[in-house]
C-alpha cells in the first residue's frame, strides 16, 4: 500500500519527517517497506518564460530560444522541439538538473551555440499524457497551470508529495485504505483524528423508478449498495485527484473512473461504476455464471465463465466479474450520460479462486479476498457521490439500494488488565489501555470492549493485548526471562547422522544432488526393471505438472543416473554423486510409506566396483556396525549379472550395490562404466552399534600366519571368512584376504586365495605350537565346509 502523505494530512496531522514516520509506524505494527520523496526525483528544474525564438543559423531543426527563468536570468537554450512558441511557459532544467531517469543536465555547446539548459517534455519529467492530459505526445510540456516564473515546477505539477510504501499483512486490510493508516498514524503518534461524514445533496430523481437490484447467490455476496447519477459529464479529473492517484500508483483515467479508484484508495472500499443504458430492464442480478458463460472484460479478452463464479448481470447477460473486473459490454465511455455505482461485499475465498482461475487479479480482488467490512458499503459510495458533486461530473439521484442480507453481531470482549499485564510482562494502568483502545476505535463501555466492524482480526483478550502492547511500544517491554525451563531446538539422532555421514560422502569425494521426489513412469524401463517388479507400484499423482513427474519414486536409482549422464553430457566423465532422500510406497492408508534412502554413484577414471565397496563399507563403519556382508546377486537387470552384491548387515538386507548394466547405460546416453549402490538409511540407523571406546594398544605381540587355500571358483570370500570367524578359535584376532589367483598352477574349475590370519593373547606371548594348533583347527573346518586345501 501506497500512502501519500499529502493525502493523509486530510484527516491526521503528521509533522514528523519522513524517516521518524517510517520508524515510529513499523514499531507500532504497521511495516514500512520505504519511503519516497517525489522532490528527489526531479532536482533543479523551474518554470520558465519563452521570451523569443529565433532560427539556429547552422541547423534548419534546431531553435535558438530566450528562456526567463526567474530572479531577472534569462538563458539561451537551443531546442528542436516542433511545439516550441514565444510567449509559452515551460518547464526548464538547470545547468545541473537531474530528471528522473538520471540525467543531469549541463550547459553545452549545440551546434556552435551555447545552450544553458534544456527545456522538458512530459515524458522527460517522468509523467504520461495521464498525468497531464493537455500535454503533448512530442514535444515541450507547453504549462497550462497558473504559475510563476522561477518556480519549482515540482509545485505547479503537484510533484511534490512524500510516499510511504506499507507492508500491509492479510489480517488487516482496514489498513489498505488512507483513513485506515490514517487512524493507525493517529494513535502511534497520540495526535487528533478526523473523519468526515459524506455529505450529497441529490435531487435528480429517485432511484428506486430507475434501478431493481436482486442477489440470488446470498452466500456470496452478503451487501450490495448502488447509487446513481445522470447527467454524468466525462472528462479528465482535476489536477489534485490525479497527483494523489499517481502517488498512489494509479494511473488516471478520467473523472466517474477516478473517483472510484479514489474511493477504493481512501476508504478501503472497491467500487465500479456501469453505464445504466447497458443494462437491460434497469436490473442488476448478482447470481453464480451458467454453464459455458463468457464474458469480454475491461482489458478486452474474452473470459469463459465456469458456475462457481460470481458476476454482476442484468436481466440478459453479465456485466462484471464481482469483485474482479466489469465486462466491456457496460464500460463508461465519452457518450455515457448516465452511472450505477457499486458499492459491494463479496465472499473473500470466491473472490480470489475466480481471480486466480481467469488470471486477472486485480488491486480490487486483492481487497476483496482478504475479507471487507460490510459496513463500508455505503460511506464509501456516499463519499463517490459527494466527489463528483464537487467536481460538477453529474447529478445525484436521490436514495440509494441497499440488499443486506446478513449483518454480523457486533464482537464484546471483557477487558481484563491483570491478564493482559500478565501476558506482556508489564504493568500498563488500566486507563492507558482504555486510552490505547479507544484511540484505535474501540469503544470502552465498563469492563467490555465493542470491537469496530472493520477490525476482524480482533476476537479475544490475547488480540487486545497485542493491541495494547504494540501501541505502549515493544521496544519498552522490559525483558524478562520464561519462568519455566526453556526450550532449546536441536537435531534429532537420525539429523545428526545424516549431516555426518554427508560430510564423510564428500570427504570421499563425493558431490552431494539434489533430485525430484517425483518421476516418469518410463524411468522404471530405463533401468530395466522387471515388469513384476515391487518397485512398480507405486504412488500415482492426482494433479501432476507432466507426465514426466505423475508419480512418486520408489527407487532412487533413475534420478542418480540421470544426474551421470547430465554431467558426462557437459563432459564431466569422471563424478561421485551422492543423495539421501525419500522413496515413497502405497499402503492400504491413505498415506505412503516413506523410506530415507542413501544413494551413491561413480563413473569415469579412479572409480570402479571396489572403490564403492569401500565406500559402503566406510558408511557402514560410521553407523558402528561391523557385521556388514556382501553377497554376489547374478538376478540382477540394473546391474551387471556378474558384478553385483546385495549388503546385509547379519541376516538383514540393507541395499544393493555393483556395476550399472551395458544395457542400462546405453538408455541413458553413457558412454563409460558406472557403479552404483542404494542402500537404506532407515535400517542402517535402526541396526546402529553402539559409540565406540578407546581399547588400550596391545601389550603383547601378535603372530601372522599367511595361508594360500585352493578351492572351487564359485565359492566367495564371504564365506571363507564366515568360515573362519566362526570356528571357535579364541586366539584369532583378524583374517583378511590379499591375493585371489588362477593360473597354470591351480586346476581348472579351482582358485587361489591368500589370507592374512593375525592371532594374539591379550596376558601373554604365544608360542609356535598354540597357533598352529589354531591353525589346524582353523583348516579342518575350511576342508569341511568348503572342500579348501592348503596349496
Amino acid at each position: 500500500m501506497n500512502l501519500s502523505l499529502q493525502w493523509v494530512k486530510d484527516f491526521v496531522a503528521v509533522d514528523a519527517t519522513p524517516h521518524d514516520f517510517a520508524a515510529a509506524m513499523s514499531l507500532s505494527g504497521s511495516k514500512v517497506e520505504g519511503y519516497l520523496c517525489q522532490k528527489d526525483a526531479i532536482h533543479n528544474v523551474v518554470v520558465g518564460f519563452i521570451e523569443s525564438v529565433e532560427p539556429h543559423p547552422d541547423a534548419d531543426r534546431l531553435k535558438v530560444c530566450k528562456v526567463s527563468v526567474g530572479k531577472g536570468k534569462t538563458l539561451t537554450i537551443v531546442t528542436g522541439a516542433p511545439n516550441v512558441a514565444q510567449g509559452c511557459y515551460v518547464p526548464v532544467a538547470l545547468d545541473g538538473a537531474r530528471l528522473p531517469d538520471g540525467k543531469e543536465i549541463q550547459t553545452g555547446m549545440l551546434r556552435g551555440i551555447l545552450s544553458e539548459g534544456m527545456m522538458c517534455s512530459v515524458k522527460e519529467l517522468g509523467l504520461t499524457l495521464d498525468d497531464v492530459p493537455y500535454g503533448a505526445e512530442a514535444g515541450l510540456l507547453l504549462l497550462q497551470e497558473t504559475c510563476d516564473v522561477g518556480q519549482d515546477i515540482c509545485d505547479v505539477l503537484l510533484q511534490n508529495d512524500t510516499v510511504v510504501e506499507f507492508e500491509i499483512t492479510p489480517n488487516r486490510p482496514d489498513c489498505l485504505s488512507v483513513r485506515g493508516l490514517a487512524r493507525e498514524i493517529s494513535a502511534t503518534f497520540d495526535t487528533p483524528l478526523t473523519l468526515p461524514t459524506p455529505t450529497v445533496k441529490g435531487g435528480g430523481g429517485h432511484i428506486n423508478e430507475m434501478l431493481k437490484i436482486t442477489i440470488e447467490s446470498p452466500e456470496l455476496c452478503p451487501r450490495y449498495t448502488a447509487r446513481m447519477v445522470k447527467d454524468v459529464k466525462i472528462e479528465p479529473s482535476p489536477k489534485w485527484l490525479r497527483a494523489r492517484l499517481r502517488a498512489s500508483g494509479v494511473r488516471p483515467i478520467n473523472n466517474i473512473v477516478d473517483i472510484t479508484n479514489y474511493v477504493m484508495l481512501e476508504y478501503g472500499q472497491p467500487m465500479h461504476a456501469f453505464d445504466y443504458s447497458c443494462l437491460t430492464n434497469g436490473q442488476i442480478v448478482v447470481r453464480t455464471a451458467a454453464e459455458g458463460e463468457t464474458l469480454y472484460t475491461l482489458d478486452g479478452q474474452e473470459r469463459k465463465l465456469t458456475p462457481n463464479m460470481l458476476l454482476i448481470a442484468d436481466a440478459q447477460k453479465a456485466v462484471g466479474v464481482a469483485g474482479v473486473m466489469g465486462g466491456a459490454n457496460s464500460e463508461i465511455t465519452d457518450k455515457t450520460t448516465c452511472i450505477v455505482l457499486e458499492s459491494a461485499t463479496f465472499n473473500g475465498p470466491s473472490i480470489r479462486k475466480t481471480a486466480l482461475q481467469l488470471a486477472m487479479r486485480t488491486d480490487a480482488s486483492g481487497r476483496f479476498e482478504k475479507g471487507l467490512d460490510a459496513e463500508n458499503t455505503i460511506p464509501a459510495i456516499e463519499r463517490a457521490c459527494e466527489l463528483i458533486e464537487m467536481l460538477s461530473a453529474g447529478i445525484v439521484l436521490d436514495g440509494l439500494l441497499d440488499v443486506n442480507i446478513t449483518k454480523p453481531e457486533q464482537v464484546r470482549i471483557p477487558l481484563e488488565p491483570d491478564r493482559i499485564n500478565a501476558l506482556l510482562g508489564t504493568d500498563i494502568s488500566e486507563e492507558m489501555m482504555i486510552r490505547y483502545l479507544t484511540s484505535l476505535s474501540f469503544v470502552v463501555e465498563g469492563s467490555v470492549v465493542s470491537v469496530p466492524s472493520f477490525r476482524s482480526d480482533v476476537r479475544c483478550m490475547e488480540d487486545l493485548a497485542e493491541e495494547v502492547a504494540r501501541l505502549f511500544g515493544y521496544n519498552n517491554i522490559a525483558f524478562s526471562l520464561s519462568s519455566g525451563g526453556a526450550l532449546v531446538g536441536a537435531l534429532s539422532p537420525a539429523q545428526l547422522q545424516k549431516r555426518v555421514l554427508g560430510r564423510c560422502l564428500r570427504s570421499q569425494g563425493y558431490d552431494e544432488m539434489l533430485s525430484y521426489s517425483f518421476v516418469s513412469p518410463a524411468d522404471f524401463d530405463q533401468i530395466s526393471l522387471p515388469k513384476d517388479s515391487e518397485l512398480r507400484n507405486c504412488v500415482t499423482i492426482l494433479n501432476p505438472l507432466g507426465e514426466d513427474k505423475s508419480i512418486m519414486r520408489t527407487t532412487m536409482l533413475p534420478s542418480l543416473l540421470m544426474m551421470l549422464a547430465g554431467n558426462a553430457a557437459v563432459r564431466n566423465a569422471d563424478a561421485r554423486l551422492y543423495e539421501i532422500g525419500i522413496v515413497f510406497h502405497p499402503t492400504n492408508d491413505k498415506l505412503p510409506t516413506e523410506k530415507t534412502m542413501i544413494v551413491l554413484g561413480s563413473n569415469g577414471q579412479g572409480n570402479d566396483f571396489y572403490t564403492l565397496k569401500g565406500s559402503i563399507e566406510t558408511i557402514c563403519g560410521l553407523f558402528h556396525i561391523e557385521s556388514v556382508r556382501f553377497v554376489a546377486n547374478t538376478d540382477g537387470t540394473t546391474f551387471h549379472p556378474g558384478r553385483c552384491a546385495q549388503i546385509f548387515v547379519g541376516e538383514t538386507l540393507v541395499g544393493i550395490m555393483g556395476e550399472i548394466h551395458p544395457q542400462v547405460l546405453e538408455n541413458y546416453g553413457l558412454e563409460s562404466r558406472a557403479w552404483a549402490a542404494e542402500l537404506n538409511f532407515d535400517m542402517l540407523f535402526a541396526l546402529k552399534g553402539a559409540e565406540s571406546r578407546y581399547k588400550p594398544l596391545p601389550r603383547f605381540p601378535a603372530i601372522r600366519r599367511d595361508i594360500a587355500l585352493v578351492c572351487n571358483k564359485d565359492i566367495p570370500s564371504a564365506a571363507i571368512l564366515d568360515t573362519v570367524a566362526t570356528s571357535g578359535c579364541q586366539l584369532l584376532e583378524s583374517c583378511e584376504l590379499f591375493d585371489v589367483y588362477t593360473g597354470n598352477q591351480v586346476p581348472d574349475g579351482r582358485k587361489s586365495m591368500a589370507y592374512k590370519l593375525v592371532f594374539r593373547h591379550t596376558d601373554r606371548t604365544l608360542t609356535d605350537a598354540e597357533v598352529d594348533a589354531e591353525l589346524q583347527h582353523i583348516m579342518a573346518q575350511l576342508r569341511q565346509n568348503h572342500e579348501a586345501v592348503l596349496r
